[in-house]
């Protein structure tokens, strides 16, 4: 049983991954950073439009779903973190997407997660991310009842799928997460991620020595607070 599978067959393409290949593809032929690209539906397609992509993340079973995917060859995968991307002022652009920035939980993780990624842009480059805004108060539909799926895997089996609140402590919520198997197979755990505000996302990059360019939230450049409960950023590496 691989969660990878599970996630490629719950989070197919959409709207926030029209929204990152866009922006990307703004700056034709692009080196490209991907922190925490998962299994890469993502990654090979902005490899695919013509850039050089670096692909990143922690999970070795998610790096082997991306690498198996058509056009997974055109991408350069490392298995670790952004501490793991040794190259200095080598990235136009550098994305954190599917909410990744949330799982940075402490002020100094958060901090020097900033600063690598600085390190590894160029002067001028771009940092993209997505984070959900604490206003919208999202984690108050994750419970079992409300977030239960039913996921058809590529065998043909489903999985059974939700999440449900554990705690949440200020800014930071605990969730537990299972995924039932049709052969009775249960895998779960539970994950912490942080709802940072909007004041907090910007003082923290200016902190970092990032200029905010565009902050939304949504997709479809939604202001803040009307828009799906995002707080969508583009900030640059200032000079």
């Amino acid at each position: 049983m691989n969660l990878a599978d599970v996630y490629d067959a719950e989070c197919r393409w959409d709207l926030d991954d029209d929204f990152f290949l866009a922006l990307v593809n703004r700056r034709p032929r692009s080196r490209v950073l991907d922190l925490g690209c998962g299994t890469g539906r993502l990654t090979v397609a902005i490899a695919a439009a013509g850039h050089a992509v670096t692909g990143v993340d922690p999970d070795g079973d998610a790096l082997d779903c991306a690498r198996q995917k058509p056009g997974g060859e055109l991408v350069r995968w490392i298995e670790g973190t952004v501490v793991s991307v040794d190259d200095v002022a080598a990235f136009d652009v550098a994305l954190m997407t599917s909410h990744v920035a949330q799982v940075f939980i402490t002020d100094e993780d958060w901090a020097a997660t900033l600063d690598a990624l600085r390190r590894s842009l160029v002067p001028g480059g771009v940092l993209a991310f997505d984070t959900r805004d604490p206003r919208a108060r999202g984690w108050e539909q994750w419970t079992r009842e409300a977030s239960y799926a039913e996921v058809e895997l590529p065998d043909g089996s489903r999985v059974a799928t939700w999440v449900d609140v554990e705690a949440v402590d200020g800014d930071v919520v605990t969730f537990h997460w299972a995924n039932v198997f049709a052969d009775g197979t249960v895998i779960e755990g539970s994950d912490s991620l942080r709802f940072r505000s909007e004041d907090v996302v910007r003082s923290t990059l200016a902190a970092a020595r990032f200029r905010v360019d565009e902050l939304s939230g949504g997709w479809l450049g939604e202001p803040v607070g009307e828009g799906i409960g995002e707080l969508v950023v583009v900030a640059s590496r200032d000079v």
